[in-house]
């Protein structure tokens, strides 16, 4: 692998290589790997030289200091027939520009504004739930969020498009669960589930392109993300064409509902197997808000809420990998890394390492007290990736999920239906292998202490 040294690994069978055991238990094989032969860690998927990297001090170096060596990898790139080249798959100077434009649209003070937005879809969303009904929590949460970077993005009343977006989107993510998606030739195979996909991805485009021309028509007259996109104009004073609008839209219509409701999806389960961590955040709910739903200017004081999301994306981080390729050889540690090596940065096992995780495997979100995140070494918990590929959404998830979850839990508690274990389907995120139903309680006005469960 390297004139230097080759780091250490398994090449696995012959032609597949490690193949099989990746795609029979993507996160199991990968955590083994890092834990038998370390931070740096030689497979090979297919034809394909993959290096695993699984320490904090590496991971900064990937993406941080060699980012401009490095470009998406080759798993990811096969979401380009879906996402175009949106800010996920784009490179160089063209990533950079529509980064630079589209940034003005994720400014806190922005942001800030969308909170209200988020709440009232909540609560219009909890005045339909009955006390002791069973609920897809999953499905729910797809739907609310979905509802609200729909408001976000295009301000007006879109529901019944947004539902059409929505479909088109679930059809496009079943399609990149199944382990053939490796093989691109498989989209131009007659299939029936290829036909469904390139059915929807028509679709997907003639909802996002009618709006924009509609919005291009009258003006950008909404104060919402997609007028912030259609206004942004570059050094030159150019701004975005309808083709580059809809992949930036499509992004973020994907990005910005998905891995939310994964958070609050698991959040919910979590909080109803730790019954003491359950009560805590109930406890400081009603001590901030009281009677009233939650507010932007309510989450410096909602401490453990912030705690609980920062916990459940250690444990189940919806994006629980990120992939890079080389584009030139480069040091990295001890090893020298040759150009066209795809490299792997897995959240999943890195979050749960006992050397930066006291009890790596427990929900604990006390451990967020203190300051933890700034006690880590950088690259330990990067949930929505570092440095200057960051997730460009990162301010809007983590207020869009601490006011969600402050929604949800200031008037319901959600009981399992199921002790069953919770199983992973990790594709592009981190999905739930089955659906999670849970009941539906009302809180009472007063609630029981942690020593009462």
């Amino acid at each position: 692998m390297s004139r230097l040294k080759s780091p250490p690994g398994s090449s696995g069978r012959f032609l597949v290589g490690n193949t099989f055991q990746y795609i029979a238990n993507p996160l199991g094989f990968l955590t083994q790997a890092s834990r038998d032969y370390g931070d740096v860690v030689r497979l090979r998927l297919g034809l394909l030289d993959y290096i695993v990297v699984g320490h904090p001090d590496l991971i900064s170096q990937v993406l941080r200091e060699q980012q401009s060596n490095l470009m998406k990898d080759k798993l990811t790139r096969i979401m380009s027939p879906v996402l175009g080249n949106g800010l996920l798959i784009s490179e160089g100077e063209f990533w950079r520009r529509q980064r630079r434009l589209a940034q003005s649209a994720f400014q806190h003070q922005q942001i800030v504004r969308y909170g209200q937005v988020m709440v009232e879809y909540t609560e219009r969303l909890l005045s339909s739930w009955h006390d002791g009904v069973s609920l897809d929590v999953h499905q729910a949460m797809m739907g609310l969020t979905l509802a609200i970077v729909a408001k976000t993005l295009f301000g007006a009343n879109v529901e019944e498009q947004t539902r059409d977006v929505g479909e088109a989107l679930e059809i496009l993510m079943d399609y990149y669960l199944k382990p053939t998606r490796w093989f691109r030739i498989r989209e131009w195979i007659p299939t029936r589930g290829t036909r469904r996909f390139w059915g929807a991805s028509r679709r997907l485009n003639e909802i996002v392109y009618s709006i924009i021309r509609d919005r291009r028509a009258v003006g950008n007259g909404e104060d919402d993300l997609l007028s912030r996109l259609l206004s942004a104009l570059d050094d030159e004073g150019s701004g975005m064409t309808d083709r580059q609008l809809r992949d930036e839209v499509v992004t973020l219509f994907l990005a910005g509902h998905e891995t939310t409701a994964l958070v609050l999806l698991y959040a919910l389960v979590l909080l109803a197997r730790h019954p003491e961590a359950e009560a805590r955040l109930m406890e400081e709910i009603d001590e901030v808000l009281g009677d009233r739903p939650p507010q932007a200017s309510d989450l410096s004081r909602l401490s453990f809420t912030d705690w609980v999301v920062k916990e459940t994306m250690r444990l189940y981080p919806p994006a629980w990998a990120i992939g890079r390729e080389a584009l030139v050889d480069f040091q990295l540690g001890e090893y020298t890394i040759p150009k066209g090596t795809q490299l792997l940065l897995c959240q999943w096992s890195v979050h749960r390492d006992p050397r930066w995780f006291e009890e790596p495997d427990r929900f604990v979100p006390e451990r967020w007290d203190h300051d933890l995140l700034k006690r880590l070494p950088r690259g330990a918990y990067f949930p929505f990736g570092d440095g200057p590929r960051i997730c460009i959404g990162n301010h809007f998830a983590m207020m869009e999920a601490t006011l969600l979850l402050a929604s949800i839990v200031r008037q319901f508690r959600l009981r399992l239906t199921s002790d069953a274990p919770l199983e992973f389907l990790p594709s592009i995120t981190l999905r739930p292998k089955s659906r999670i139903r849970m009941i539906i309680q009302k809180r009472e006005a007063s609630h029981p202490s942690p020593s009462s469960y």
